[in-house]
């Protein structure tokens, strides 16, 4: 096998590439660094030969292992077809070449170095992994990780909807500078990736008088928030199966289209019941 011609891309995957934005650019887009990649996406600059970068060409080779030894540990069937030069329907700046699919979800493989995390290793490919669950549409993208050559983890990581759109409005913003051939007048600031549970602080709010106030709120009224949700649903209960509209004693209960009832207080109402049929 001729190794730098595998690691070597053609003009034609070059200029293929530059015609939108991939998953490995999304870090970019995201921390800011949007000077650099606007050169790049322009031809401004001559890409870089990854050909010597050893993390690049260990990652390049390891990848099918990767593959083989996800399936290996969780049993779940991985696939490489239907991968290649994805474009989003609703973006079509935004592309993405998968490492694998694990129907429903897509597969995502790293080989990182011995000293790092795992949980270092997910937020830094964050932006790419988000970025390939909206070109693909997949509900999460497995991410899974060679550490050195001793250790492997994995990680589900599901699509993140508030981060996906702050995502496709950068991504659309960047490449209208693209589009317009003018380039980014300043640094973007950096968007903060969500922090993990494991890595997120407990505190102790009895120091905090707002806190001990709607505390206080919370708890006394506990019981009788317990009530109110069980009346309002007895009340659901006794209107029957054609009534569209039940009222009385203050309260109305309406009947959607969907069937669904709805139960609100009236502004002004009888003192009796009253049905009205279909």
């Amino acid at each position: 096998m001729n190794i730098r011609a595998a690691l070597t891309h053609s003009a034609e995957w070059h200029a293929e590439r530059r015609k939108g934005i991939g998953g490995s650019d999304a870090s970019k887009i995201m921390s800011g660094d949007w000077h650099a990649l606007w050169l790049d996406k322009t031809g401004r600059v001559e890409p870089e030969d990854l050909s010597k970068v050893l993390p690049v060409a260990m990652g390049s080779f390891t990848e099918a292992l990767n593959l083989y030894w996800f399936e290996l540990i969780t049993g779940v069937k991985v696939t490489t077809e239907n991968c290649e030069g994805l474009v989003s329907t609703d973006h079509p700046h935004m592309r993405a070449n998968l490492d694998g699919r694990a129907q429903p979800n897509i597969l995502e493989a790293k080989h990182i170095n011995a000293f790092a995390k795992a949980e270092e290793a997910r937020e830094r490919y964050y932006p790419q992994l988000q970025h390939n669950l909206v070109v693909s549409g997949a509900p999460a993208c497995y991410l899974s990780i060679f550490i050195g050559t001793l250790n492997y983890e994995y990680f589900l990581v599901e699509a993140d909807d508030k981060y996906q759109a702050e995502l496709i409005e950068r991504e659309r913003a960047f490449w209208q500078h693209v589009i317009e051939d003018k380039a980014p007048e300043q640094r973007e600031a950096a968007v903060a990736k969500p922090i993990p549970l494991d890595d997120m602080r407990e505190v102790d709010m009895t120091a905090s008088n707002a806190w001990a106030n709607f505390a206080t709120v919370y708890c006394e009224n506990m019981a009788g928030a317990a009530l109110f949700k069980s009346a309002g649903s007895e009340l659901k209960a006794l209107v029957e199966d054609d009534v569209k509209r039940a009222s009385g004693h203050s309260v109305e209960i309406n009947r959607a289209k969907n069937g669904s009832l709805r139960i609100k207080k009236m502004k002004d109402a009888d003192n009796g019941l009253t049905i009205e049929r279909k």
